[in-house]
């Protein structure tokens, strides 16, 4: 689908205020509600837009535990590839698994209430899954960045504006005081 500066500012904002009415976010880039409804249908339709979801604090819901586990196969042939790939799908507690050039094979993401339930969830499905040779885990101590909106060309997100002020440069008040 061939985007404009009108889609790319809607996908900015809905990125930042998924639950933006469709007359909010008309407004917000300034469109009347129907034109704006017609291209976001259209996004969703062409899959720009994949899908909406509310994001979860995962210690609120009691899996605080999260480790990024890299994982070696002891083969690479598609069979191999294809069975670890199925199996590693079904794992619920895996949030994201990447396969990567080079070694390791795969990066996942997972979590878990605590470092006991981790240590099975390794022991037991991880380690079991198809080709596994090698696991490698890393517990995360802490999130700096997570869940960022993907920086889309010609548009900059409400958080980049009000921190881009140009080095050396003093912000002066609507009054004209220095800040």
């Amino acid at each position: 689908m061939r985007m404009d500066d009108i889609d790319r500012r809607m996908l900015a904002e809905l990125q930042e205020h998924g639950r933006l009415t469709v007359t909010e976010l008309a407004d917000r880039v300034r469109l009347t509600a129907a034109p704006c409804h017609r291209r976001l249908r259209e996004l969703e339709r062409t899959g720009v837009i994949a899908g909406y979801r509310a994001v979860l604090d995962p210690a609120a819901v009691g899996l605080g535990f999260e480790a990024l586990v890299s994982v070696t196969l002891d083969r690479g042939d598609a069979g191999t590839v294809a069975a670890f790939e199925a199996a590693v799908a079904e794992v619920l507690e895996v949030r994201h698994a990447e396969r990567l050039f080079g070694d390791p094979d795969y990066l996942l993401r997972v979590v878990a209430p605590d470092l006991n339930d981790y240590a099975a969830l390794r022991d037991y499905k991880l380690a079991t899954l198809p080709g596994v040779q090698r696991i490698t885990s890393t517990i995360v101590m802490k999130r700096i960045v997570d869940n960022r909106p993907l920086p889309l060309p010609g548009t900059r997100s409400r958080r980049t504006r009000s921190a881009t002020a140009t080095p050396g440069r003093r912000r002066t008040s609507s009054a004209g005081r220095r800040a």
